[in-house]
């Protein structure tokens, strides 16, 4: 049966209770306030929903994740990041990339990256938590990503790409420079052939929640703004 969450508690089901059909959906309702979204992320489940749709929470088994030190660099991105053609950067613009990734993809219809859910996710950059990577070609902003650093975990949201091969050298960067800073792993949420083309693999949810009690209250040398 699925969980219906109170407004006045941020206290979510065990992720046992999670539905096998659809995979991972965990309770429903309840809001989009910066303590329980980070509440969410510690415990192991993310916002994910229509318009339309009630708040829906999810923690999926298995999960998609990324160790960054098996991050996968085709010789032909390698080749194309040493051109230089595009120059990444953190946090220089989160409210723009938020937004460029709620925009409409061709293979859906509507964006779950509602309002609200941009609202929610500023609160958290102001409070140092969500974090975005622009790509740049000159000064055209032509890719990106965002998503929230906790402890040596980063929890991957959105991306989005204008040009070819802009989200994956936003990607790939900021991979390689989590794993400088100490960071153990990136949750991905869901499977997709461009994240396994990089390096994603599937984990069992019970292994990603040990990641979680053992990593998201560690020390790293992050600077995001460096």
């Amino acid at each position: 049966m699925l969980t219906w969450l109170q407004r006045n508690s941020l206290d979510f089901p065990p992720l046992e209770k999670a539905l096998h059909e659809p995979n991972g959906l965990l309770a429903a309702g309840g809001d989009l306030s910066a303590e329980r979204l980070i509440q969410a992320y510690r415990h192991g489940c993310f916002p994910w929903y229509q318009d339309g749709q009630p708040l829906l929470w999810w923690s999926p088994d298995p999960r998609t994740v990324l160790f960054p030190d098996e991050l996968h660099v085709s010789r032909s991105l390698s080749k194309f990041m040493r051109q230089g053609q595009l120059k990444v950067t953190f946090d220089q613009d989160f409210a723009a990339v938020i937004r460029a990734c709620s925009a409409p993809r061709d293979y859906a219809n509507g964006t779950w990256i509602t309002l609200p859910m941009q609202s929610a996710y500023l609160e958290l950059h102001a409070r140092g938590i969500a974090h975005s990577v622009e790509v740049w070609r000159g000064d055209e902003l032509v890719g990106g990503l965002y998503g929230l650093a906790m402890g040596q975990l980063f929890f991957g949201e959105s991306m989005f790409s204008r040009i070819d091969n802009a989200s994956k050298v936003g990607f790939v960067t900021l991979v390689e420079q989590l794993q400088e800073w100490g960071f153990a792993l990136i949750d991905c949420q869901m499977p997709t052939q461009h994240l396994h083309s990089l390096g994603a693999r599937a984990i069992p949810r019970a292994q990603f929640a040990d990641y979680l009690a053992r990593h998201l209250d560690q020390d790293t040398a992050a600077d995001w703004l460096a």
